[in-house]
């Protein structure tokens, strides 16, 4: 099985080949640049680098969100559409989840954080159970000093890993302490290639009805109904 993943939810662009077990091709940019102009570009380039036709792909995995909305459209627009042209299975994986699967030898509790603003971040609790990343609580979209609140309240060990994680930092510490982990740097992006292997056994979705895990609504959408009203 040859698989093709994208992850544009955030700021990272990633993209990659995977061959059954091996990892054929991975590229990986932290930039704030706009995703539009440059996933397809990525993808081209790479599959052309290792020598891999379109009509060789038997599977795409994308990450489906949350992150920033303009990204994760992209993200999601591009693999529905190679999916759909090609004739081949999609699989979608949360990009948090993606992120968390960064931390897999770490022996206790894991929380991705993507910033939300106003105090709010996107992030979940995940573990690894027998090499197998498990979902402790679910994504979600919440004020960073009640999920901290929560966190102490189990009294485990949390690393916490992403971008954002230094926007961050002073609150993390100051109500966790010492059961606080802060990810070193080379772990904070999410690896495409650990996105291809998540998805490689996860069920095949619509590909039309596939959509984007946004969490919540962007501030023009609230907007827009609030004036439905």
């Amino acid at each position: 099985m040859t698989i093709l993943a994208i992850d544009t939810s955030n700021h990272t662009l990633g993209i990659a080949l995977v061959r059954d077990d091996t990892v054929v091709g991975e590229s990986i940019t932290y930039l704030k640049k706009n995703h539009s102009v440059r996933a397809m570009p990525t993808v081209e380039a790479l599959m052309k680098e290792c020598g891999v036709a379109p009509n060789e792909l038997s599977k795409i995995v994308v990450a489906k969100g949350p992150g920033s909305y303009t990204g994760v459209r992209i993200g999601v627009t591009i693999a529905k559409t190679l999916a759909w042209t090609l004739s081949i299975p999609i699989a979608a994986v949360s990009s948090l989840e993606t992120l968390a699967a960064n931390a897999r030898y770490f022996d206790g509790m894991i929380s991705p954080i993507f910033d939300a603003r106003r105090g709010q971040v996107y992030t979940g609790l995940y573990t690894f159970e027998g090499g197998k990343i498990k979902e402790v609580k679910p994504d979600q979209n919440i004020l960073l000093t009640d999920w901290l609140q929560e966190l102490k309240k189990e009294g485990n060990p949390v690393l916490f890993l992403g971008h954002d994680v230094h926007l961050h930092q002073e609150n993390i510490l100051s109500i966790l302490g010492e059961t606080a982990v802060l990810a070193d740097e080379a772990f904070h992006n999410p690896r495409p290639s650990v996105l291809a292997f998540l998805g490689a056994d996860r069920p095949a979705e619509d590909v039309h009805q596939l959509v984007p895990n946004y969490i919540r609504l962007a501030e023009a959408e609230v907007k827009w109904l609030e004036g439905q009203k």
